[in-house]
């Protein structure tokens, strides 16, 4: 089935990524594994090649489009080449929604430019040491002076993404307390410098998989945050979140369709040249009726992928939607990515593999943006059930 998700302007883009990555990124990223983290100055690579700008407006210095489908090229071209960007995605798909909606005028003028350039690396703040998914049981605050020209923010976030890097973060705190009607009342979001005085990074995680994503603890000792770098209004932080978990998803699903596509490819190539019993793997009808039924899987998922794409433009996609295709997207990677690790044997279990790699990468897929479970419970409610 021809695809028609993307167009002329995308496969440009598509052609200029896989020469970028095969120059810049493949020749040094066991380094950056081993390391732990991209380096900082890759960063500025990816700004001088347009990609934080594409959905910045044209007069702070990005092109001015409005489509995530360049980021869905994004997505297909690292996991074909079996990389990651570091911490970088975080910084577009997650932070950039966030200041495009609650920016103002004069914000924007200082955010962007450099965010464009990678200048400024962003991240977002949410989660903390013992609430996971519950928000709304943050404990991190955000309290105005007495002359009104700042807030004091105390608290600790953990799992933040991007967090090592970071030179500004969007951190999520209590400026009131939560009512006995809605627990969701009191979060605001700050544009936070990094540079503050009693701001502080933890230790840098260790993570099952991501290794080149640098993810970090964050500790906030009365950080002054001048009342400038309030996004949006007092105490509806809870509704920007919300609101912005759509795109969230929607990142996550594509992600996980084009690993699960990837690994379709690594393993086709392992079989057709590794040899056992004197005869290639690929030889084998086991070896066949395996690749078949993942490729049956993967175009399932790309149809999924691609559609919930066209809503997301479109300004379509629910939250009911996202949850969907997150679901389904990230399980069907789970399953597609283990049966063609399988078909590597022994040599699937070695890093040095990209299915290896890919298998620890893809499992927080079913994690992060929400739990399956929790993806199952928007579904059964939109259901009516």
């Amino acid at each position: 089935m021809r695809r028609t998700v993307f167009n002329e302007d995308h496969e440009a883009f598509r052609e200029t990524l896989r020469a970028f990555i095969e120059a810049e990124v493949v020749p040094v990223y066991d380094e950056w594994f081993a390391a732990g983290q991209a380096p900082r100055d890759f960063y500025h690579k990816l700004g001088d090649l347009g990609i934080f700008g594409i959905n910045v407006p044209e007069e702070f210095g990005g092109a001015g489009l409005d489509s995530h489908k360049f980021e869905a090229v994004l997505y297909e071209e690292t996991a074909r080449a079996g990389v990651q960007f570091g911490g970088s995605g975080v910084h577009v798909l997650l932070a950039l929604p966030y200041i495009k909606m609650l920016a103002t005028d004069e914000q924007k003028k200082r955010y962007l430019p450099k965010f464009v350039t990678g200048e400024e690396m962003w991240a977002i703040a949410m989660t903390e040491p013992g609430t996971g998914s519950d928000l709304a049981g943050m404990k991190s605050t955000a309290r105005l002076s007495e002359d009104g020209t700042h807030y004091v923010l105390n608290g600790a976030k953990t799992f933040i993404t991007g967090g090592v890097h970071a030179d500004r973060v969007i951190v999520c705190a209590r400026t009131s307390a939560p009512t006995a009607e809605d627990r969701r009342h009191g979060i605001s979001l700050f544009a936070v410098d990094t540079k503050s005085e009693g701001y502080s990074v933890g230790r840098k995680l260790d993570k099952l998989g991501l290794k080149t994503s640098d993810t970090a603890e964050l500790a906030f000792v009365d950080v002054k945050v001048p009342v400038e770098d309030l996004l949006g209004e007092e105490n509806k932080g809870f509704y920007y979140l919300g609101h912005n978990l759509a795109s969230e998803r929607w990142g996550i699903a594509f992600g996980a369709y084009a690993q699960a596509k990837a690994a379709v490819r690594f393993a086709k190539s392992y079989v057709q040249e590794r040899t056992v019993f004197g005869k290639p793997v690929a030889h084998f009808q086991n070896t066949k009726f395996e690749l078949a039924a993942c490729q049956a899987e993967v175009d399932a998922a790309e149809a999924v992928a691609d559609r919930a794409t066209e809503a997301l433009d479109a300004g379509e996609l629910t939250p009911a939607e996202a949850a969907s295709a997150k679901l389904f997207c990230t399980e069907v990677a789970h399953r597609v990515i283990d049966r063609c690790l399988q078909l590597h044997g022994g040599y699937g279990y070695m890093n040095e593999y990209p299915i290896a790699r890919l298998y620890a990468d893809n499992r927080v897929n079913r994690i992060y943006g929400g739990t399956s479970e929790i993806m199952k419970s928007i579904i059964a409610k939109d259901m009516g059930l």
